[in-house]
C-alpha cells in the first residue's frame, strides 16, 4: 500500500514531470507521442534515460526514483548537465556501472 501511495506522490511532483518531459526526446529519431505528449515506446510507469558515451537508451520504472542509489545518479546528472538542455535525461556514468546498479535494484 505504501508503495502505491509513494508512486502517486512521485507522479504528481513537478520534479517527476520535468524528468519525464526531458527524458522522452528521440534525438533525431521520429517519435510517436500519445495524447499526453509522452512517447509511445515508453510503457506507462516508466521513463527513458541515456547512459554512457554512446548515450544508450534504457527504459526504467518510475519506482526507481525512490531508490537511494538511483537518486544519487540523478543528482550527478543534475550537477553535470542540469535539466535545461535538449539531451534527455542523461546519466553520467559508464554503461557497465549503470547495468550493475540496475541489477541490484531489480
Amino acid at each position: 500500500m505504501a508503495f502505491k501511495k509513494s508512486n502517486r506522490l512521485l507522479q504528481s511532483s513537478p520534479f517527476f514531470k520535468q524528468i519525464l518531459k526531458r527524458c522522452s526526446t528521440g534525438f533525431g529519431k521520429k517519435q510517436e507521442y500519445d495524447q499526453e505528449g509522452l512517447p509511445d515506446d515508453v510503457p506507462k510507469g516508466h521513463f527513458a534515460v541515456y547512459v554512457g558515451k554512446n548515450r544508450s537508451r534504457y527504459i526504467v520504472p518510475i519506482s526507481w526514483l525512490a531508490h537511494p542509489e538511483f537518486q544519487s545518479l540523478l543528482q550527478k546528472a543534475e550537477e553535470e548537465f542540469g535539466f535545461n538542455h535538449n539531451m534527455g535525461l542523461t546519466i553520467p556514468c559508464e554503461e557497465v556501472v549503470f547495468l550493475s546498479l540496475t541489477a541490484t535494484i531489480r
